[in-house]
């Protein structure tokens, strides 16, 4: 992305984020989700990172909360409340780190205090003399909203400190030294988190529903609205909770891990499962747990809070705009998210019925890496309004592929394009007709044709993927995960996991496995595209005439490319390919066909594209190397020692010949276990019969 580009994106995103955060922190509304307005944030925080020329005062980044609302009094807070930049990775998380090092010009101490990030609203609380005299929003940050009354209706948040000797005897029972603090002072200012629990949350939602009031869309939405009720018995009835993390005041704390120790010393609530942590590792370790045991809790919550420890390095590192250094929200793997839809492809099922699949740029949903969304039908992208180019919310529900839910039109740049449904089918060209709303190939064998090239195209003697049998292959075409055989090497282990009973370990699997298969003999590339008529000698001996040719008349590598088998099979003629050894004119047309449609061409491409290489062949060899020369092979049971394509190539590069048939011009026929009816023609020909030992022993 250049400077204009970057430029353009941050102001839209500024402008896009502002109207949200708004509707969300004023009105209490949420206009999109929760986590694909993080996304967003993300996006800018990132952009702004890389092109700080660009960030203004104007900036979401810059700014804390929304605009305290009319109808409450505005008091100022004592310190500014900032708000925390997001991480969503161990590698966002560690170029927080390396930022804080670099501003303070030196290697930071790596202790941490991690915190829950209760999915609440922020307030502060001032006492005085020990009374609860104020208790406000965050606001802008700078003036909050004045909620004391209805603060005072929280029973965890206390009216009255405790008495001096009980405070000082907590703290020496937390392991503190009461001498080291000033537990005395006459204004102290605390921060916490106003929340409702997940009980009470469906408690009032259902009352409400009975009465046809407003029904919140959660608990954090719930929250705010109760808190900034003009009546205070309608806070009370809604029984909300508050835990307290933050003493503002200084009273002689050294750190992080201390000021929630005094807190409960004075008789405040605090979140037990709060804990410090000495490494980014033990980090990585909190926030992971919590992510998985997150179900477990009377609340929700969206990530972790990660500060340093250590008051003077907090105090050090400081701000940028109106956020901390020093402390960052580490949030969990979102389900819906921001990315951008690069193209739309079509995907034929079994059934011939043509469904459009989003590609995406990659981006990271419940924890894993995704590139596909499936969009249903031509009615779905109408309805979305959707643009090849556009930034879409992408969402994930269960074990299923991703969908698109929303485009943010207010984010477009005037390039991106319309898309079309093809008016004729991409795999066959024939007519799309209409089933309702789906349309399908008017072929009715489309859809197992292909199906049938796929299965084809990973098999033994082809690509041999070992990991995609058919039932694995179908599930994917239907899925949308592959509209051609190219897709099979471009699929990530996100876009396999997202399947119902496709574990972590599968898809990493089937990923590896496709990844060492991309480097192919040329006899087994010929063989898996398919070509009609073409078997597997036809296509060794398509792969010996295109060496040779390479070889002596080509300024080309040893190792040809599939751009110059290409232009080799577009350029050979129909008699010339004739002359080719065991290829008649059926054959020969066959292959002269298939490589000029356009499709196939396209397929060769993209194939090219995904990392395909062809194996350097052998063209040269001596007379020695020949021992099998004219000699003809039936090989039939299974060998234990060596497989059977093992067995074809050892003869083949000794200068043997395969055949599938036994005829009185067989030479050797080679019987493995429970060898089939080749072994009785055998005999009836006086073919010569060679069990197992007998072959290893010509091989050598």
């Amino acid at each position: 992305m250049n400077k204009s580009e970057a430029k353009n994106r941050i102001e839209k995103l500024k402008s896009e984020i502002n109207k949200y955060r708004y509707a969300y922190h004023v009105l209490d509304k949420s206009i999109i989700p929760d986590e694909a307005l993080d996304s967003l944030k993300k996006e800018l925080f990132d952009l702004e990172q890389t092109f700080p020329q660009f960030i203004t005062s104007d900036s979401p980044t810059q700014r804390i909360g929304g605009e305290p609302l009319k109808q409450f009094k505005k008091i100022p807070h004592e310190a500014p409340m900032l708000s925390f930049n997001d991480a969503f990775s161990e590698q966002d998380m560690t170029d927080w780190f390396k930022r804080a090092e670099n501003f303070l010009k030196k290697s930071a101490d790596s202790n941490f205090y991690c915190e829950l990030k209760i999915d609440g609203l922020a307030i502060e609380l001032v006492y005085e003399n020990g009374i609860f005299i104020q208790g406000s929003t965050r606001g802008d940050g700078i003036i909050g909203e004045d909620i004391t009354q209805n603060l005072k209706t929280v029973e965890s948040i206390p009216l009255k400190l405790l008495e001096l000797p009980e405070i000082k005897k907590n703290a020496r029972s937390l392991g503190l030294n009461p001498k080291s603090y000033n537990l005395n002072l006459e204004k102290l200012v605390i921060r916490g988190e106003v929340f409702m629990t997940l009980k009470d949350f469906k408690r009032i939602n259902d009352e409400t529903e009975k009465t046809g009031g407003k029904i919140f869309a959660n608990p954090r939405n719930m929250a705010a609205g109760s808190v900034r009720q003009l009546n205070p018995k309608i806070t009370a009835s809604r029984k909300l909770d508050s835990f307290q993390y933050s003493i503002v005041s200084d009273i002689g704390q050294k750190n992080h891990a201390e000021e929630h120790l005094l807190l409960k010393a004075f008789g405040f609530k605090t979140n037990p499962n709060n804990a410090p942590a000495n490494s980014l590792k033990e980090v990585f370790e909190f926030r992971n747990y919590w992510e998985i045991h997150k179900k477990s809790l009377k609340y929700e919550i969206d990530g972790v809070v990660i500060i340093f420890n250590d008051d003077n390095i907090y105090k050090q590192l400081g701000s940028v705009g109106k956020t901390p250094r020093g402390a960052i929200a580490y949030k969990f793997s979102p389900k819906e998210v921001t990315t951008i839809l690069e193209d739309i492809k079509i995907q034929v099922g079994r059934t011939g019925a043509l469904t459009p699949v989003a590609i995406l740029k990659p981006v990271e949903v419940s924890g894993i890496t995704i590139t596909h969304a499936t969009l249903h039908n031509y009615n779905q992208i109408k309805r979305l309004k959707l643009k090849i180019g556009d930034t879409v919310i992408v969402s994930r529900a269960g074990d299923v592929i991703p969908q698109i839910t929303n485009v943010l039109k207010n984010l477009r740049t005037g390039k991106e394009k319309e898309f079309q449904m093809p008016k004729t089918c991409p795999i066959d060209g024939s007519k799309i007709i209409y089933d309702g709303v789906i349309q399908k190939c008017s072929n009715l064998n489309c859809g197992a044709r292909l199906r049938e090239n796929l299965h084809h195209f990973v098999s033994r003697s082809a690509f041999d993927i070992r990991g995609l049998g058919p039932k694995i292959m179908d599930r994917f075409l239907d899925e949308g995960l592959i509209t051609d055989a190219s897709d099979i090497f471009n699929l990530k282990e996100g876009d396999i996991r997202v399947l119902e009973k496709f574990g972590e370990k599968s898809a990493e699997n089937i990923i590896k496995e496709t990844a060492e298969k991309k480097l192919i003999s040329l006899p087994k590339f010929l063989y898996s595209l398919g070509i009609l008529h073409v078997g597997e000698e036809t296509s060794l001996a398509l792969a010996k005439e295109f060496s040779i040719f390479n070889f002596q008349f080509s300024n080309k590598k040893p190792r040809p490319s599939i751009k110059d088998i290409i232009e080799y099979f577009q350029n050979i003629s129909l008699e010339k390919l004739q002359k080719i050894p065991d290829i008649g004119p059926q054959v020969s047309k066959s292959i002269y066909d298939w490589f000029h449609t356009e499709r196939n061409i396209k397929l060769l491409e993209k194939l090219e594209k995904a990392g395909i290489q062809i194996e350097k062949p052998v063209i040269l060899r001596t007379a020695k190397n020949l021992k099998l020369k004219n000699k003809t092979f039936v090989l039939t049971g299974s060998l234990k020692t060596i497989s059977r394509e093992e067995a074809k190539e050892k003869i083949r590069n000794l200068g043997g010949e395969i055949s599938e048939s036994v005829s009185n011009k067989t030479d050797y026929v080679v019987a493995g276990n429970k060898p089939g009816s080749k072994f009785k023609k055998a005999q009836k020909f006086g073919v010569k019969i060679l069990n197992e030992k007998e072959f290893l022993n010509i091989l050598k």
